[in-house]
Formats: C-alpha cells, structure tokens, sequence
C-alpha cells in the first residue's frame, strides 16, 4: 500500500500519523521461523540485511510491512543505506553490517498464523501489531501519534523526513495508492531514471554528472534535467559501472535535450532509477538544482509511474 502525496497534514480523530523514514520499503515475511525480505519491485533483499534474520525467531508465521533505515549523524540517511542495498554476497554484506548496520521500522501487520489480515481496519492490526512486542536490536515498532501537525514540525525540527498520516479504519490495499495513507515531507525527494551522463570538465573519462528523465505520460521519458551535484569519488565510480553496460546510440527521452546539457554527453538505455532532492521544479518542468541521493535497487523504471 502506497501513500499520496498530501497537500495539508489531515486532522480530526479518523487519522493517525506516523514518522516518514527515509529508507528501502520491505515487506518481511516470515515461515517457519526464517525471514525473506521483499523490495517494493518484489526482489529478494533477504541477504543484503542478515542482521534482520532473528526478526521472526518468536513467531512462525507472519508478514510485516515496514521499511529499511541506516543511521548517519543520528537520523536516517538514505545515502547512506544505498551502499547495503546492492549487496548479494553474505559476507560482504555481514562486513558492512558492521560499519553500516540497519534498522528495520515495522508499520503494519498483513498476515498472523496464517490469516490475511489486509481487509481488517488499520486500527485493528495495528493493536495486534503491539501485542506482538516485536522489539529487537535491529527492529522495532515506532510509535503512532494523534497530533499530526505537531509532529510534522517535530520532525521538521529534528531533521526527518516527514510523516505519513493513515486512516483508522482503512483496510491494506496491497499495491495500489491509496488516500487513506498521505504522506507529507519537509523536502522534494524525486525519484529520475538516468538516460546520460556527461564527463568531467578536465577528465574526459570521468562521469562528472547524468541528464535524468521522468515519465511522460505516454510510456516513454521526459527530460527532466542535468545533475552533478553529490557525484563525486565513489558515487561517480559505482554511477559510471552501473552505466557503461547500457550505451546507447541516441537520447532515450521523448523531448529534445537543451543543446548545452547534450553536448558531450553519452547517452545510456533508461534502466536506472535514482533518487534526488531539489527544490521543486522549473517553469519548463525541470528538478531545480538536483543533488544526488543514491540509486535505487529495490525500484525499476516501470515503478515511477506510480512514484
């Protein structure tokens, strides 16, 4: 289930709120005592986190929704998640666990013993959510609150993400968008597929930024922009990797690239999803002034038409 975007936080007594974390969404479903964890496109991340494998060790059967968060100066980063997120190798991934160790935040209950609870209001499996006491060393259950505006300037004050308010007595629709959940944010985090990317001014070889696109509408891209802010070092190693592989001929978006930012630039099939934060857009539908966020494993290009 999947949160719309709020143009106000909703108040009166039918809503909730909650912290927006800003991490990987996962559903953890747990059989016979051992955990898979499942990116929103359906991926297996399960040994990307091993840390999280205890999470079912008190119960054989279950499925929460929650999301994946990582910790930089106290509050999460997903910059600083994006470098776990990848990671299919288990003792590459235990290495980092030790530098970089994840927190799972469970929100929702969707399935207990074996009964689907997805039609049941949030009120109600959300009192069984409690009664679970799922609380590890690295998962909990974070608390709701009724004040919605007042938590949406605490967390503005304490440097989150936002929060998502919910409807008490909304049942879970699996996959789809919903405005029983709404989400509101302190910043403008958009999610852009990469169509090129352009060298560095003094190091032709060097990926110095990438020209971004969003859908259009139609099933193909529109330009959305050229961003270089945040690529730098390692980021720029790791973009350029992910890239070199899908080389194409021509610009993959349905617009026409601005000459300035096209020039120079090597253009790739549209298969990475990156996140960014700007300060909104421009007149002619541009990011303004992008910064790089990260790469997203856990979405594919056909998941932003419903970001």
């Amino acid at each position: 289930m999947l949160a719309t975007t709020a143009t106000a936080v909703p108040t009166g007594p039918e809503w909730v709120h909650e912290v927006k974390w800003d991490g990987m969404r996962v559903l953890a479903d747990v059989s016979d005592g051992v955990t898979t964890l499942a990116s929103r496109n359906g991926n297996d991340v399960t040994a990307s986190f091993p840390e999280l494998a205890g999470l079912g060790s008190g119960y054989d059967d279950l499925l929460v929704d929650g999301e994946i968060v990582a910790l930089a100066d106290g509050r999460p980063s997903f910059g600083a998640l994006a470098e776990r997120m990848h990671v299919k190798d288990r003792r590459r991934a235990e290495r980092l666990m030790a530098a970089r160790p994840v927190t799972l935040m469970v929100f929702d209950l969707l399935r207990l013993f074996g009964q689907d609870l997805t039609g049941m209001p949030w009120s109600d499996r959300r009192a069984l959510l409690e009664r679970l006491e799922l609380s590890g060393p690295h998962w909990q259950v974070p608390p709701t609150h009724d004040d919605g505006p007042g938590l949406f300037e605490a967390t503005r004050d304490q440097g989150l993400e936002g929060i998502v308010s919910k409807r008490r007595t909304a049942a879970y629709a699996a996959g789809r968008r919903s405005e029983d959940w709404r989400k509101s944010a302190h910043r403008v985090t958009h999610s852009a597929v990469i169509g090129g990317w352009r060298p560095e001014k003094d190091s032709p070889g060097r990926l110095g930024a990438v020209l971004l696109g969003v859908p259009d509408g139609e099933g193909g891209w529109r330009y959305a922009g050229r961003m270089g802010s945040g690529i730098a070092g390692r980021a720029a190693t790791s973009l350029a990797d992910l890239l070199a592989p899908l080389t194409r001929a021509s610009p993959p978006f349905s617009d026409e690239v601005p000459r300035l930012d096209a020039a120079g630039a090597t253009w790739v099939e549209p298969r990475i999803v990156i996140d960014t934060l700007s300060l909104g857009h421009t007149d002619g539908g541009r990011l303004r002034q992008p910064t790089y966020v990260g790469v997203r494993h856990d979405l594919d290009p056909e998941d932003l038409t419903d970001a």
